[in-house]
């Protein structure tokens, strides 16, 4: 009898423990990225009555007969199957999506995690909002991301430098229809001559058009061109744009489009500009019609200071810059493991390497990792609620079935002594 209440209490032990780690489950519903537990059981010692024997001589074998000696704990397993996302807009709440992991340090030594809800603290390092653990990843310079894996920092103060304009755009029509600049009763013709300019046959022969374009140190000007109708006169200091009969741009007869240089008196360096006429619809047309070519857009800009930062589906963290420049700051690592469900539980919704996960291979979503991040997102617990209500009642059957097991050999116990009366 003593085998039996051996046996019902370790079935009491063992269904203790799954209570224990159901309960846990249950108080962890709502815990960013947590991984739900799950207990399996295994038959415990069994003790043999009789060994097996083999048929000889026209007479049958005999199985073993073994009485068990209750249950063992097999499992306590680690279900990383992915939680559902939720959107909270904070842009430094991230999720992944896929099986892979956050690293975190502490110290020199390193840590993994699900978690993404992080913070930038007063250094304006990215942290872990749980211990304050330094998120890894490379950094940028100048836009490039650097191979060496460190804290990612997001400065406050971090600046866009200066760029010099090096091409402007010109877009539009101008007017085939228009008639040919007259340069009057001067000697000289200049379509920037204001007399000239205000004699009747010249109200559509000419085309003013401005741009703000940048030198080196950020410094505005003002780029101003006059594009005019010359038939076949040619200006000193000017230069020529033919068009096709199709009314684009001729670019036969090794045609150059125009260049324009000045040294700014701001201490920058030279500036020099390509005139970019484009193709097609985008580009500088003649067609009869009002004249519509306008300076559409430059490529310099002054200096900025960060102003935000977003973070994209690879982890690249993007700052965006009071100049309108969007640069690359940096990119959060990521970490897989061979058997994620080896990783040991240190608390803090972290994780640390055992001989059994394998080494952390290290990588970046797209770039040696399948995973991507989600920003503005936090990965919910994957407890599920009504599994854990079912396992729960089978635990708690389980458990009055091993009490009812020791209550019944004590009855039977009971009876035994009764019998010497």
């Amino acid at each position: 009898m003593l085998r039996s209440l051996n046996a019902a209490v370790s079935g009491l032990r063992n269904q203790q423990t799954r209570m224990d780690v159901i309960g846990n489950n249950v108080s962890n519903v709502n815990t960013v990225a947590f991984k739900t537990g799950r207990v399996t059981f295994k038959e415990g010692f069994a003790q043999v009555v009789e060994s097996a024997s083999r048929p000889v001589s026209g007479i049958g074998g005999t199985n073993p007969m073994e009485v068990g000696l209750g249950s063992q704990i097999g499992t306590i397993d680690t279900l990383f199957t992915q939680g559902n996302l939720e959107t909270t807009g904070r842009n430094t709440d991230l999720a992944i999506q896929g099986n892979s992991f956050f690293v975190i340090k502490h110290g020199n030594e390193s840590f993994y995690t699900r978690a993404g809800n992080f913070q930038v603290d007063a250094n304006g390092t990215l942290v872990a909002g749980d211990n304050g653990y330094a998120v890894q990843g490379r950094l940028a310079t100048n836009g490039k991301l650097d191979n060496t894996v460190t804290d990612i920092k997001i400065p406050v103060l971090a600046t866009s430098p200066a760029n010099s304009t090096s091409k402007v755009s010109i877009s539009g029509n101008v007017d085939a229809s228009a008639n040919v600049f007259d340069k009057g009763a001067a000697a000289t013709l200049d379509p920037l001559d204001p007399v000239q300019r205000a004699l009747p046959q010249n109200v559509n022969s000419f085309k003013d058009m401005s741009i703000t374009v940048y030198d080196s140190l950020g410094t505005k000007h003002e780029l101003k061109m006059v594009m005019w109708n010359a038939g076949i006169t040619e200006v000193a200091g000017t230069h020529p744009i033919t068009f096709a009969s199709d009314g684009s741009v001729d670019t036969s007869n090794n045609f150059a489009a125009p260049e324009i240089s000045f040294t700014p008196n701001s201490g920058a360096n030279n500036v020099d500009i390509k005139i970019d006429l484009g193709a097609g619809l985008n580009g500088l047309s003649q067609f009869a019609g009002s004249s519509t070519a306008v300076m559409r857009d430059q490529d310099g800009y002054t200096n900025g200071t960060l102003q935000g930062f977003n973070i994209d589906a690879t982890g690249t963290i993007v700052g965006g810059f009071t100049n309108g420049i969007t640069q690359i700051l940096g990119q959060i690592q990521l970490a897989d493991f061979n058997n994620p469900e080896g990783l040991n539980r240190v608390g803090d919704n972290a994780y640390s390497v055992t001989a059994n996960s394998g080494s952390a291979v290290l990588g970046y979503a797209g770039e040696g990792s399948v995973s991507s991040v989600a920003a503005g997102s936090l990965e919910m617990s994957n407890v599920d609620l009504a599994q854990e209500f079912t396992n729960m009642i089978i635990a708690q059957r389980g458990f009055q079935a091993n009490s009812r097991v020791i209550s019944t050999t004590d009855q039977l116990m009971q009876d035994l002594v009764n019998l010497k009366q």
